[in-house]
């Protein structure tokens, strides 16, 4: 009988291996990355090519290797690092496992210059697809150079796989952010197809912080320093009022190690529970030095997942330091002790009791004018043309405002519902509206009244009205800024910005690219008239950001919805007579003016039956 089980060819099983710790270009960065730090170096250079698809070269000055441990290095289960079993529970450096440059060179084709400084000359080592190529003494400094190339040439079906170069970038410099964040000592460099996204000499955290995401945020950020029994507490948490409607600039990190934890994240949430609303999210950069042997961090191939020993213990202590930090810069509510617990009322002055005036003859069902004998001066107000019309009308019900599908439906009738919708919008717009709260528009029809939520209102229009440019094929009008507004943004802002340049242009916006990571408005939209152009280009990217989680949302039509969120008016605003007629009229002339772009009810219909079954209570 023929055996069934077999062993695994070796290139066969480095690739299966290779599949949980190579996903994709950003996971070579963060694996060489971490091995240049383990190695000591001051000054680290990454180089990509095509997102990393094409090269991702890895250049140090740190300790280098000598040409056994070259060789030896991309031996499976190869690593300086582990002796025994007990030493998982001493980790003090990166990389442990010593998988990572065995499944690189098993999906790629890789080259190693490394140099000691102790030596005359370094070694280059070349492999390709896990096949040892060569091993000969070069000139090199000192330190290494690790160059991995056409990522997946031997797997075609995993290179296929890989997204855009803009989605495969923006992982690529999110794994350099959290390589750079608690290395602050180190000098970063990041290149990109040969232009500059970073350049971070060594620096304090918050120097760092503001080098990598925004030089506004040291501004916007609250420092944080406790020092326990069970962990150290270190880094930095957002001021409440600049809480963002997206989770992206929050960082934990565990013995400088970048981990992701839920538990975690909601002990900060909880801090922050009663000062940002709940759709919003605080940023915080934050570092736990912890004793190595209380926490387990092999527990998933990207050493992004930890356990605690002392897990509740940590919730504790670190909601606790996040509480007190917000209060230290008195942002959140505290009690003043300092003051007598009384409440401070001057009981030495007269209180008057109030007085009631009433008019006893005011009858409210009395549909006559009168005035009252006791010399109140009211008058009862005379019935007008609309309320007069209700009365007489008041059987029918408005129905089918919605958009209905007609379909199946006998002629004449689709025709009928059809004329009477007309009637309905006719009786709407020529009944006058008023706002409520400055948030409502109340608009009545002889069947009942209407609640529309403006905000909502004007994003459809404004939404439908961007759609639109694309089915025309012509660029919405633009109108040129008499000072050109330069903005600066972060490394992937700007890549997602190049990416939906065309669609900018196609809205009206005439945007430039400015240097490093900045970019110059020439033009806005005509038809949007005044407004902050930088909120304006910033907020269109915050929010396509946030719609891109319906991974089957279309590019230009996530932009569209972007666009019209940051551009329709919002809660507050006090509109006039004419702008609430003109809303009115542009919104029942949309596809679908009963939702917004998101989904979200526009309208509220209220019959007059349904008041008056109310009233009969």
């Amino acid at each position: 009988m023929q055996n069934v089980i077999t062993l695994l060819p070796e290139s066969v099983a480095n690739q299966i291996a290779a599949g949980e710790v190579v996903q994709r270009p950003a996971s070579i960065v963060k694996e060489l990355l971490e091995n240049a730090i383990d190695a000591k170096a001051t000054f680290i250079k990454l180089i990509v090519k095509d997102a990393g698809k094409t090269l991702v070269q890895v250049i140090d000055n740190g300790m280098g290797m000598n040409p056994v441990d070259a060789r030896m290095a991309f031996e499976r289960h190869a690593t300086s690092k582990i002796k025994k079993a007990e030493d998982l529970f001493q980790l003090h450096t990166k990389g442990f496992r010593g998988e990572a440059l065995a499944s690189i060179a098993a999906v790629a084709q890789v080259e190693l210059k490394t140099k000691r400084e102790e030596d005359i000359v370094g070694q280059l080592i070349e492999i390709e697809g896990n096949k040892f190529v060569k091993q000969e003494e070069c000139q090199a400094p000192t330190g290494s150079s690790f160059s991995v190339k056409n990522l997946f040439f031997n797997i075609p079906a995993r290179r296929n796989f890989l997204k855009d170069d803009n989605v495969e970038l923006k992982h690529i410099i999110d794994e350099f952010e959290r390589v750079c964040l608690p290395h602050a000592n180190i000098h970063f460099q990041l290149y990109s197809n040969g232009n500059e996204i970073y350049n971070l000499p060594p620096a304090t955290l918050i120097e760092r912080i503001s080098g990598l995401f925004s030089k506004s945020l040291q501004g916007k950020l609250v420092q944080i320093n406790e020092v326990t029994d069970v962990v150290k507490i270190s880094g930095y948490v957002g001021k409440p009022e600049s809480a963002k409607k997206r989770r992206g600039d929050q960082y934990f990190f565990v013995n400088d190690r970048f981990v992701k934890s839920p538990y975690l994240h909601h002990s900060i949430a909880e801090a922050y529970r009663e000062l940002i609303s709940h759709d919003t999210h605080p940023a915080y950069y934050l570092f736990l030095e912890v004793n190595p042997e209380t926490i387990d961090i092999n527990i998933h191939p990207t050493k992004t997942e930890i356990k605690f020993q002392d897990e509740k213990i940590i919730y504790a202590l670190l909601h606790s330091a996040v509480k007190r930090a917000l209060g230290k810069a008195n942002l959140s509510p505290s009690l003043d002790f300092s003051s007598e617990m009384s409440f401070e009322i001057d009981y030495t002055k007269a209180v008057s009791q109030p007085t009631v005036t009433v008019n006893p003859d005011y009858n409210p069902f009395s549909t006559s004018s009168s005035k009252s004998s006791s010399g109140g001066g009211y008058k009862q107000p005379p019935e007008s043309d609309l309320q007069k019309h209700n009365k007489q009308n008041w059987e029918s019900l408005y129905q089918n405002y919605a958009n209905t599908d007609y379909r199946g439906e006998n002629e004449n009738l689709q025709i009928e519902k059809q004329a009477e919708q007309t009637q309905i919008e006719h009786d709407i717009f020529s009944a006058k509206a008023f706002q409520l709260y400055n948030k409502y528009i109340i608009s009545a029809h002889e069947n009942g009244l209407l609640v529309i939520d403006q905000q909502r209102a004007h994003e459809r229009i404004l939404y439908e009205h961007y759609i639109s440019t694309k089915e025309r094929n012509v660029a919405a009008s633009s109108q040129q800024v008499l000072f050109p507004v330069t903005i600066e943004l972060t490394p992937n802002d700007y890549v997602l910005l190049e990416t939906l340049m065309p669609h900018f242009k196609l809205l009206g916006f005439e945007i430039e690219p400015f240097g490093k990571n900045t970019v110059v408005v020439q033009g806005t939209p005509a038809e949007l008239g005044e407004f902050n152009t930088q909120e304006m280009v910033e907020g269109i990217l915050e929010t396509y950001k946030l719609n891109t989680f319906d991974v089957k949302i279309d590019p230009f039509e996530n932009m569209c919805k972007s666009m019209a969120k940051s551009a329709g008016i919002k809660y507050g605003k006090q509109l006039d007579d004419q702008e609430m007629i003109l809303m009115l009229e542009h919104l029942f002339n949309c596809e679908n003016p009963m939702y917004s772009p998101n989904g979200k009810p526009v309208i509220m219909e209220m019959s007059k039956l349904e008041l008056d079954a109310f009233f009969k209570k």
